[in-house]
């Protein structure tokens, strides 16, 4: 089922509400068009090709994709995302009275499993911070007797790390970043997260220094509604572009280069609560709707301390 198929009038009129209306982010909208996409060619296949006519679906059909799904060997949270994206989607047609009832309601899903964020220990986020300045001042060693290379490469990659650090920045919300929501004197960033809700981030010395060595070096447009940070042409930069620097530092710090950009998050509120930092403030700062997302960190903090206590306690 490698092929997507063409999506039906009903499905495109939902993505476009879910963008435009539902506020939903660029990446809620990407998921639920393939999982869309994905049930589609699914039901063509149990159909002789035939699209399946949503209204005249049945919890029946839901069921036997279901049960489909559980032989693909995917993840609980794989499941539950297209599940969510149907019901989602039959909540649309009801509310357009395209369909008289919701066939995807009540049917029992897998329970979400609770995985302990990975974060990397602070004299590891030392190294991956310095990583970017490292790679460019050898480079420069290396071309002694040659030209320099331009360092606005690597001014821009050591900022963006330090800021996600400094902020618990999506990565998303690192690659939309315009000039004008930067403060420079108050240190703040007025971040737009999911769902489009705004909120005020600060950020420390160390982002405040790379950010001013990066558009010191930029000859890039400094116009308030250009991209904080940059790719070829002033496009703003991609999170796969980001992921890929990333995976170049990581390996030169001598860390896991399947590390994600967001594992720069989990660190970030690891490392605040572990100093002490209040929940809710935390909870802010990230942009979480709901606490309990953010208090998978507290049970973060508290394996570590399990883990001190049995190497270090005799009676342990």
């Amino acid at each position: 089922m490698s092929e997507t198929s063409p999506l039906d009038p009903l499905a495109l009129g939902f993505l476009a509400d879910l963008g435009s209306v539902r506020v939903a982010s660029d990446y809620t909208v990407r998921n639920y068009r393939q999982a869309l996409e994905e049930f589609i060619q699914w039901h063509r296949g149990i159909a002789g090709g035939v699209a399946p006519e949503w209204p005249r679906l049945t919890r029946d059909h839901f069921r036997q994709y279901l049960r489909w799904l559980g032989r693909q060997q995917l993840g609980r949270a794989s499941v539950r995302l297209r599940l969510s994206a149907l019901r989602t989607f039959y909540r649309y047609l009801l509310r357009r009275k395209e369909v008289s009832e919701q066939p995807v309601r009540g049917l029992r899903v897998p329970k979400e499993e609770r995985r302990l964020p990975r974060f990397l220990p602070i004299s590891d986020m030392e190294r991956l911070l310095q990583a970017p300045l490292e790679e460019l001042r050898r480079l420069r060693s290396a071309a002694a007797d040659g030209p320099a290379p331009d360092p606005v490469e690597w001014l821009r990659d050591a900022a963006v790390l330090e800021l996600i650090y400094s902020s618990g920045l999506r990565i998303s919300e690192v690659c939309a970043l315009r000039n004008e929501q930067v403060d420079l004197i108050a240190r703040t960033l007025q971040v737009v997260g999911k769902g489009r809700k705004e909120r005020v981030v600060p950020f420390g010395e160390p982002a405040l220094k790379a950010l001013e060595a990066y558009w010191g070096a930029s000859n890039a447009g400094q116009k308030p509604s250009d991209p904080v940070f940059q790719g070829r042409g002033g496009a703003a930069l991609s999170p796969v572009r980001i992921q890929s620097r990333l995976k170049r530092y990581l390996a030169l710090a001598g860390l896991d280069p399947a590390l994600t950009p967001h594992k720069l998050r989990h660190s970030f509120a690891t490392h605040l609560l572990e100093d002490g930092a209040d929940l809710r403030a935390v909870q802010e700062l990230l942009g979480h709707k709901n606490l309990k997302t953010t208090e998978v960190y507290t049970h973060v903090t508290v394996e570590r301390l399990k883990a001190v206590y049995a190497a270090a306690h005799p009676r342990a």
